[in-house]
């Protein structure tokens, strides 16, 4: 990878650097991409957000939210009781297309149920001076019943039929992922008060879970629409099979009955990789390469992307791009700036933000 590096200032916040530069460079099949690191020092980064007035936001898993502007990288005030438990915590961030008026946003996060912790979503208020939230209440929980730090899920978008969706993971109890009566394993969809859509597909089912769209997931943690609107989510294999799926309504993705990768001990999940009444996947990994944020790209400064896939790469270090039919993963973007990419976005402007959370810092992509 080539590298230049600008002389800049830097504003400090804390153990947090805002750095308009320094600017890197990574190739790829489009030509060179400029690299501009945007922030460091961030500490288990997970998830950005962009607001109207050009301001980001970032969530850290810890549970501090911080506002990126042009004076500087501030804390933002307010967030509420989370439970930074193992891969739980204060995870994505969703700014609706109503923000302008409403300056409501939601968030994923793990709740403190009990003896354990459980998925939730939190519907809160931006103040307008952007320094603190006004609000945070919890408009929805899992039901309570999982225990240990494993699996909590947690992208979140908003459909066009105005619904938020949301993933949960299994929560390291696999067969709860083929039990309609627990969240756990699923893509949900719920109402912006928290209520439950009453053509979801199973509120009509004896003892289903009513916020369930589609179930049979491991761990998604990416989550995206394309350009069609229609939902897709990239998961967790074990030891590979690592997924994209085409999310569709009540729909059976097949964990832990089928899966193109093995346990950890080798052992054969389940009774193999087809079954009667389950989807599968666009596209697998094997090996795995865990993956993380995903984003399906406009076209806006790169028209020969328009469509393709952008997964992360937790284990491998590295930005994926899937395109065709049937999908392939067709190019890879790797440098010491894609260390464990946790998310990956597109900017209004049409650039490509990156989340590293082994660098601890955010980058913008340009041509």
């Amino acid at each position: 990878m080539d590298r230049r590096t600008l002389m800049v200032s830097a504003a400090a916040l804390g153990t947090c650097a805002v750095l308009p530069n320094p600017v890197f460079a990574l190739s790829s099949s489009a030509g060179t991409l400029q690299v501009e690191e945007m922030a460091r020092g961030l500490d288990n980064p997970w998830s950005v957000g962009f607001l109207p007035d050009g301001s980001v936001l970032i969530t850290e898993r810890d549970g501090r939210l911080l506002r990126l502007s042009k004076g500087g990288l501030a804390e933002v005030a307010g967030v509420g009781q989370i439970a930074a438990v193992g891969q739980g915590g204060l995870l994505d961030v969703m700014v609706p297309k109503d923000f302008s008026e409403s300056r409501e946003l939601y968030f994923t996060f793990a709740k403190r149920q009990g003896n354990g912790a459980g998925t939730a979503v939190a519907r809160a208020r931006l103040g307008e001076t952007a320094e603190r939230l006004d609000r945070w209440d919890v408009i929805f929980e899992i039901t309570p019943g999982s225990s240990g730090g494993r699996h909590f899920g947690s992208r979140m978008v908003e459909g066009r039929d105005g619904y938020l969706y949301f993933t949960v993971g299994d929560r390291g109890d696999r067969p709860s992922s083929q039990d309609l009566a627990r969240e756990n394993g699923s893509v949900l969809r719920i109402a912006r008060d928290g209520g439950i859509p009453s053509d979801n597909p199973f509120t009509q089912t004896t003892g289903a879970r009513p916020a369930i769209w589609s179930w049979g997931h491991r761990n998604p943690q990416g989550a995206a629409l394309d350009l069609e609107g229609n939902l897709w989510v990239s998961e967790h294999g074990a030891k590979g099979g690592d997924e994209v799926n085409h999310v569709r309504k009540g729909a059976n993705y097949g964990w832990p009955v089928i899966s193109y990768g093995r346990h950890y001990s080798g052992e054969k999940i389940g009774i193999g990789t087809e079954a009667d009444g389950m989807e599968q996947p666009e596209f697998y990994w094997d090996p795995s390469m865990a993956p993380s944020g995903m984003m399906i790209y406009s076209g806006k400064l790169w028209p020969e992307w328009r469509g393709s896939i952008f997964v992360g790469s937790l284990k491998f270090d590295y930005l994926a791009r899937l395109d065709g039919n049937p999908l392939q993963e067709v190019e890879q973007f790797k440098g010491r700036e894609t260390e464990r990419v946790r998310d990956v976005r597109e900017a209004p402007d049409g650039s490509i933000w990156v989340l590293s959370a082994g660098r601890g810092a955010l980058y913008r992509l340009t041509p």
